[in-house]
Formats: C-alpha cells, structure tokens, sequence
C-alpha cells in the first residue's frame, strides 16, 4: 500500500541548454505548494528534462520519489494524483511474472504498467485521478495524459522553440521566453461561462489537455508551434463519454429498482472505500446536501474512527445550510466543524484569487472552498467531497426546467421562439426590477435559440455576460454535442455537463483552492464506474414529479436524518449578487471604472459601465456576469 498524492510536475522538451536545471528548478518551486516535501529532477544532457514537486502520504521513503525510471530503463515518469486500484493493477502484473518491486507506491505500479502493456492500454485499466508525462527513451517520445473526468490538470505550451508542460501555469511563466498575451476567444469564452474551457488557455499557443485524453509528442514537435485547432487534432480520447453513452443505450438496466439501488450503494461504499486509505487523517466537506451526506454515511459506517467532516457557514438568510449540516453531522456520529465566512471577508479571499487560480476564474464557489481547504488542512491532508452526484444523477434544477420548457416551444418555428424572445425583453423593461422582470429577461436570452443544443448554450451562459464571440463559433474550441441517439433533453443536458461543465469548471474550482492549502481532495461519486451504471438507468428512475436525483434520494431515506431526501440542493451557494452591492461595491466599482476599463483594451468599457449600474441600481441581476468580469480584472492587473 502507498502513494504519492499531492504533487505537481512540470518539464520542457527542446534543444538541451546549460540553463535547463535552474530553469526546472524555478518552474518545480512555482508549484511548491502543490508538493511541499521534497523536488526531484531528471535532468541529462538530452531532449527532456523533467522536474516533480511530491507530498509523500504513504511510502515516504525514496522508493516512491519521483521522476520515476522503469526497471528496464525504457520509461521515465512524474505523476501527480492517485491510482485507487493499484494493488489490483500490481496483483496483475505479478500474475503476468513482473516482481522485484522496490516500494508500494502506485506511481512505480503505474510506470511497470506502462512499461508491460502500453501507455494507453495502462491508463484504460486504472481508476484513479491523474496528470502524467512519460518519456520513452528508446523511441524517444513524450507521452502525456489525464484521467477520465479531469481531475487533475495539465498545461502544454511553446516558448522560445520549446514544449513546456506543467500542472499550473504559474510554472511556463518562469519560462524566458514567455510573453503574457489573451487570446480573445478564450476570453469570451470565460466571461460568458466562469472559465477557459480545454484545449484553449487564456493565453494564445499555450493549451490545456483535455479530461481522459493523450498526446504524444517528439523533438521536432517542439520546434512547430501549433494553433489550437492543430493542437486538438493532436490528442486522442483514451475513454470516450460518447461511447459510454451509445453502449448504456444498448444495455439499459433490466433488473429491478431495488437491484439498481444496491447496485448504487456498492459501488459508492467501494468508491469510498478505495479514497479513504491514507496513513494521513482523512477527513469529508459537508454541505448538508444529499450527495456529500450519502458520502460521509458511506465513510462512517467504514471508519475506525469516528470522521471529521467540515462545513461552511454564511450570515446571509435563506442561503445557509450549516444548520442542515450539523443535523447529519450528529446523526452519523462525525466530529464536526463550522466554518463561518462572514461577507467582510470576502475581499480578504478575493485577493488571493488570481494566484491560486493562474487563469481567470469565476465561479463564486470559490471563496468558500478555498477558506474550507484552508480549515480543514489544519486538522485533515486528505477530504472527500460529494461532487458529481447532480451531474451523474439529474439533480440541477435547470434539467428539469429545461426538459418542461423545451418541450414545450421545442417544435415552435425558430422564428415564433425569438419573437417571444423579443416580447419577453419588452416585458421586463416595462416591468423594470423585481423577480419577474428578472426571469422575463433570462428567459428571453435563451428563447431564440435554433435547437435544443443551442437553447442550453444560453442556458448555461451567464445572464448578461458582454457580447462576445458564441460558444460555438471560437476557433480552437468545440461544444460538446450528445450522441445523436440520446434524446431525452434532460440526459442531453447531464451530457454536457459531464463533458465540459464538470471538468473545466468544478474540477478547476477544487483543484486550486486545495491544493493552495496543500489539501488533497477525492470525489467518491465520479468514480467511472458509477457514472457507467448511472448512465444505464432508465430516464424515469432519475426525475419523477418535479423532483431529480431519485435514485440518491431513496438511497437517503434508508440512512440519513428524515427530511433530508426531500430537500431541494443548495450547496456551498455564495450571495455574489447581494454582496457586489454591499461589502464589495467599492472593490467593484474601482476596478470596473471607466478610467479603469479604459486601460485594457479587451473590454468595452460602455457594456461593462452599463452591465454594473443595472446591477447596482437593482434593474437587472448581473452578479455572475460582473463576477466574471472581475475574476478577469483582477487577474489582468496580477498578470498583465
């Protein structure tokens, strides 16, 4: 049993030059606090040079340091995350006569099995969440990947005749040929969604590696920058959701209810099972919502101890769920923690935003996980949390408005839609403030849409978000569009998110706010095998009534507080919208002045001038829209 969790990695492949070691070394410092314990280098006069940052949790000792070589000598390998079926990978290999092992880390399981079965035919076998580079000496190849649903990240970038790879950007930026520069599109892209969706980055010729793919590169390579739309054709999916999707549709789940419900819990307990071996405290985030409390009753009933889970508190009526949270807390037995963020402290996190994140982000879930990665690394190294479970199982409110919706003006003319488009927008200036001019205007943005992939572009995109270039016009960037034969308009929706919503937007979130606190965080519910199983479920046993997530909702009345299985989700919700007219009006309005707006010429400082006075004179609710327009800002003077 061992591992190395928390790392970052970094390297350049290129000409070899007798700067290359300070160059590592400066980019594997950038990503210190991703693995603060211990650097390794792997360094010779050749065309690679390799350098990896390691937090050693199990099997400390230097049979588990990385950059890591295969015993024949063919492979060198950095890897950041975690192989939760190593041992069954190791039990195989020594089946297959492969022994003489020198430690229990799963990176060593991970190289031999690179080395015995093939880079690719290695990462279909593995369970796990992952960023890795593996280099061939024998054929001298580079070999990049990341694990299905893109928990961990890496950067691939050109600099000055170099490939640049890394887990942040912070480390290309140590580069001496790196130039700061925004690429439009991405910009667009992050201001009407929260974030810069993969391959793109925000900054032209550096790139993002896209969920369960690989790329191989070699020397040549480096000295072709390509564009994204060459970078994209590059990778190959190793795992593709599409094809998980058409298979589920031809093997629907045929037994009983019942049996999908056991079926269900078995394979969250062995998911939780599997991220919870550590020699370090283990600990869970607890929202008081079904899916991290089905995940916390999933770890206490399989515990030795009793488990520490954490929560976090708002001032704000109507938005806090502490108090739901510490009912599960006490009825499951957890040592229970309450983390209060109080709106004045808001401004104390929004600083640190633009470092932890690298890239404008602008979800504003932010702020909370990051000060509840920041508590719980005082007591805990390692958490679980329940994400994925509204992705996997149908619980956002939007797939069941949207579902009613479409299927109503779904076969309306395109040109009846956006005239209702135009009388809703009518509607609402008439009416002027209030709830309803507010819905009036949401929902004319979405109305015109051509089809129904269309209608949830909108849908997603924040209401009023400047102008830009549409999602599926930026060049480089392709919007996930769902298998032909999946037509229930809900599925299509999970399809999406799964694809683009969950791996460029949530992961990014958890990713950099814990590993800012040198926390390491696992996601039960995104094991691949129950998103396999979830998507085998007929369509009925999701939603029934107006009410999603059934299947995880039955699940929570057989074992956690009465009452909690009918509650609507909240989460870890921010009041971003009253906050940007209280405690953050002047931080706001300073950055977003016009003389401010004058000085980046990316923005258009009327549209930005007119999106924040509707706002604060409460016409229109901006908060999402300006929230991105300030993540950018802030970033750009930290940056630019």
């Amino acid at each position: 049993m061992g591992t190395d969790l928390m790392c970052g990695l970094a390297g350049i492949l290129g000409p070899w030059n007798e700067e290359r070691s300070a160059l590592l070394a400066a980019m594997g410092e950038s990503l210190r606090h991703r693995g603060p314990d211990d650097e390794g280098l792997w360094n010779p006069q050749g065309p690679l040079g390799l350098v990896h940052r390691r937090l050693a949790i199990v099997d400390l000792s230097a049979a588990g340091a990385q950059p890591m070589v295969s015993k024949d000598g063919r492979w060198i390998l950095v890897f950041n995350g975690e192989i939760y079926n190593h041992r069954a990978i190791r039990l195989t290999l020594e089946g297959d006569g492969i022994g003489g092992w020198r430690g229990h880390s799963d990176t060593e399981v991970l190289l031999e099995a690179i080395a015995h079965w093939g880079f690719e035919a290695a990462l279909q076998r593995c369970n796990g969440m992952f960023a890795l580079a593996a280099w061939d000496v024998r054929r001298q190849e580079l070999w990049l990947a990341r694990d299905r649903t893109g928990e961990k990240p890496l950067y691939v970038g050109w600099l000055g005749g170099d490939l640049v790879f890394a887990s942040e950007l912070k480390a290309l930026r140590r580069h001496p040929a790196w130039q700061h520069a925004v690429d439009p599109g991405a910009m667009s892209l992050m201001l009407s969604l929260g974030y810069v969706p993969a391959p793109l980055s925000i900054h032209p010729g550096v790139f993002k590696l896209p969920a369960a793919s690989l790329v191989r590169f070699v020397l040549r390579d480096a000295a072709s920058p390509p564009d994204a739309g060459d970078f994209a054709a590059m990778i190959k999916r190793y795992w593709r959701l599409e094809e998980i999707v058409d298979a589920s549709l031809d093997d629907l789940w045929r037994e009983s209810e019942v049996a999908a419900l056991e079926a269900i819990q078995n394979l969250l307990d062995e998911a939780v099972a599997m991220r919870m071996v550590a020699d370090v405290p283990v600990g869970a985030l607890l929202s008081g919502g079904i899916d991290s409390s089905l995940v916390v009753a999933s770890m206490a009933r399989q515990a030795s101890s009793s488990v520490r889970t954490f929560t976090v508190c708002f001032e704000e009526a109507g938005i806090n769920e502490a108090e739901h949270a510490s009912e599960t807390a006490l009825y499951l037995g957890t040592r229970h923690e309450v983390l209060p963020l109080p709106s004045g402290s808001a401004l104390e996190l929004v600083e640190r935003l633009p470092e932890v994140y690298d890239e404008p982000f602008a979800d504003a879930a932010q702020l909370p996980a990051l000060l509840v990665a920041d508590a719980a690394r005082g007591q805990v190294t390692v958490v679980l949390t329940g994400d994925g479970g509204d992705e996997l199982f149908h619980g956002y409110q939007r797939y069941l408005d949207g579902e009613r919706l479409w299927a109503r003006i779904g076969h309306w003319p395109e040109a009846l839609r956006r005239g209702m488009a135009g009388s809703a927008r009518g509607l609402a200036g008439i009416t002027g403030t209030g709830a309803i001019a507010e819905r009036l205007r949401r929902q004319a943005g979405r109305l015109g849409g051509g089809d129904f992939d269309d209608y949830y572009r909108r849908l997603l995109g924040f209401p009023g978000a400047l102008p830009g270039a549409p999602p599926n016009r930026v060049p480089g960037f392709t919007w996930p569009r769902s298998p032909p034969r999946l037509r229930e308009f809900g599925a299509r929706m999970r399809f999406v998110d799964q694809a683009l919503s969950l791996p460029e937007g949530i992961h990014v979130k958890l990713d950099r706010a814990s590993m800012a606190a040198g926390l390491e965080l696992r996601v039960p519910l995104l094991d691949h095998r129950l998103l396999e199983l979830a998507w085998r479920l007929p369509p009925a046993w999701h939603a029934k009534g107006g009410v999603g997530k059934r299947m995880l909702r039955k699940l929570a009345e057989r074992q956690l507080p009465q009452g909690l299985a009918s509650r609507r989700k909240q989460g870890f919700d921010v009041p971003i919208s009253s906050w940007l007219r209280g405690p953050l009006r002047t931080w706001a309005q300073d950055l977003l002045s016009p003389s401010a707006i004058a000085a980046d010429p990316m923005l258009d400082a009327a549209a930005v001038e007119r999106c924040l006075s509707e706002h604060l004179s409460r016409h229109a609710d901006h908060g999402y829209a300006l929230w991105a327009l300030l993540m950018y800002r802030t970033w750009s003077l930290r940056y630019g």
